[in-house]
């Protein structure tokens, strides 16, 4: 990078912490446009700033590449083309997958799930409980890592006994910043492989509610506007973001509210509060601080600064929903925050499908937990928990807790 301005490396997260990395407050003032080299050893243009991240979602001058085909390698043969997922999709393509998708995330169907979530979330406490050793028990282990795998296989009709089998290549493609494009492409090949066997053994079991079933349903239809390949990549991409990174915002997202004792009791003693505090938790809380590539299709300028067709551009939701230009004291948690218009989901055409469930999910999970263990707390200083930072989704790796 021969830019003076350029940053040598992407603001890393300070250990311990979720992030945002405390160096985007003084980017966003000074650089909010600025060069810097990604962990794939590429560089891109981060955008720091709320306005500018969240134009850029929506800008189409601007699309996401191909996981399997960015960044090009001069003289190299193209691998085998995957499917893309939901988050490439571009065009006429994505409008007409994104319409037969919506309905299934509705509020009807969130009103059919909302009673099994909570089904689901009563039966890891009442285990998790049971379990206990001295009144404490690990809240990750019991309660935040199962239940959004749960409720993935539910909705979408995974088989949960085959988790060993597709964890490890969405937590590979999660990675995919910072992983050999080998690794990336292996893992890709391999869920659209377990997605297609899938979707056959839905075929030969007949119809039912599962997300999978119903668009296998729809795409059979003669007048469908979804193929069967389409299918195939509503699974790959419910994989890559509906488990862990509802993982990581549920365990970060639990901190914060065992941390800030005053605003828990304020929770605990106004459930109805519970919307709105939601949406200041998926503010608070950054989803991934510096992963989402975006490719510009036209040469154009901002703030200054010159970009390039073919430039990867890199807006940051967790520095945006820290911005104080568009949020009064940012960096403080306030559950009564409203209007509250983050970026957690990003916006635009490719704002996030399973936003709803999402909130319904952590929604869920937070009064189950309060309705049965009101007087939950931490049950270790909050600097000796560890933490899980082998993938841009920092959370805690455990949450020792008493009631």
């Amino acid at each position: 990078m021969s830019d003076v301005d350029a940053l040598d490396a992407v603001p890393a997260v300070e250990p311990g912490t979720a992030g945002p990395p405390c160096a985007y407050a003084r980017l966003r003032i000074e650089k909010p446009v600025v060069r810097t080299r990604l962990p794939n050893g590429e560089t891109g243009w981060l955008l720091s700033r709320y306005a500018d991240v969240r134009a850029a979602f929506a800008d189409p001058r601007l699309e996401r590449p191909l996981l399997s085909a960015w960044p090009a390698r001069d003289g190299e043969t193209a691998p085998p083309p995957c499917l893309p997922t939901f988050l490439e999709m571009t065009g006429e393509h994505h409008e007409r997958v994104r319409r037969a998708v919506l309905p299934l995330f509705g509020r009807r169907r969130l009103e059919f799930m909302e009673p099994r979530i909570r089904a689901m979330a009563m039966e890891l406490i009442d285990t998790m409980v049971a379990g206990a050793v001295d009144g404490t028990a690990d809240l990750v282990a019991s309660y935040v890592e199962p239940l959004p795998l749960r409720v993935l296989c539910e909705t979408t009709g995974l088989p949960h006994e085959d988790r060993d089998i597709y964890l490890p290549h969405t937590l590979t493609l999660l990675g995919a910043s910072g992983v050999p494009m080998a690794e990336v492409l292996a893992a890709l090949y391999a869920l659209q492989d377990y997605a297609t066997a899938l979707i056959s053994r839905k075929e030969q079991e007949g119809p039912g509610e599962d997300y999978v079933r119903l668009l296998l349903a729809r795409s059979r239809s003669p007048d469908s506007d979804l193929t069967r390949d389409d299918v195939v990549s509503f699974v790959v991409t419910m994989l890559m973001a509906g488990y862990k990174t509802t993982m990581q915002h549920t365990g970060n997202a639990l901190l914060a509210l065992l941390t800030h004792p005053d605003a828990l009791r304020r929770l605990r003693a106004e459930p109805s509060g519970i919307g709105t505090a939601v949406e200041e938790l998926l503010r608070y809380v950054p989803l991934m601080n510096a992963i989402n590539i975006l490719v510009a299709k036209e040469d154009f300028t901002l703030h200054g600064r010159h970009i390039r067709a073919g430039d990867a551009v890199v807006p940051v939701p967790a520095s945006a929903n820290r911005d104080p230009r568009a949020f009064a004291e940012p960096d403080r948690l306030d559950l009564t925050r409203s209007p509250n218009a983050h970026v957690a989901f990003g916006h635009g055409p490719h704002a996030c499908t399973g936003g709803h469930l999402t909130r319904l999910q952590l929604a869920t999970a937070i009064q189950v937990l309060l309705e049965r263990l009101p007087g939950i707390e931490l049950a270790v200083p909050v600097d000796s928990i560890p933490w899980d930072e082998s993938t841009p989704l920092r959370a805690p790796a455990q949450l020792p807790v008493r009631w």
